[in-house]
């Protein structure tokens, strides 16, 4: 009776297992898209992002700075190692870091009063162009 129950217990797990997981495809999407190409959604709850609207404002001086100039071309080159490289960042990461930094939930000094003018629009435009950059963040497959 016990193996019955317990058969009948993995059976039901993995059908809600199953049920819950998707083809792992849907919405997936690399660093490096082809010029204008953007994810088609964001976990923000934001609209598309569009590349060149996103590398026109990153380029573009808002309250004394762009973020080039403290990220470096394509966000791969920050001034200072305090700085996150944003080049191929995943661009719903940036969006809800520019998120948490206009409402005021995440503090900086520099980037508060950056992303306090920034649209929603403009958000996703930006997490759009830093995306869509190659990458030159730092992971552990060939650490020694």
């Amino acid at each position: 009776m016990t193996i019955k129950k317990n058969a009948f217990a993995i059976a039901l797990l993995a059908l809600a297992l199953t049920a819950c997981s998707g083809n792992g495809e849907e919405g997936h999407t690399e660093g490096g898209h082809a010029e204008g190409e953007a994810p088609k959604s964001s976990s923000a709850g934001l609209p598309t992002g569009n590349i060149e609207a996103g590398m026109k404002l990153a380029t573009t001086k808002r309250n004394g700075f762009a973020c080039v100039d403290c990220h470096g071309a394509e966000g791969n080159a920050p001034t200072d190692k305090a700085y996150p490289k944003l080049g191929g960042q995943y661009s719903d990461y940036i969006e809800h870091a520019l998120l948490a930094y206009r409402k005021g939930d995440r503090d900086n000094a520099l980037m508060s009063p950056q992303a306090k003018e920034l649209t929603d629009q403009q958000i996703a435009d930006l997490g759009a162009y830093f995306h869509s950059t190659e990458s030159h963040l730092a992971d552990l497959h060939n650490a020694q």
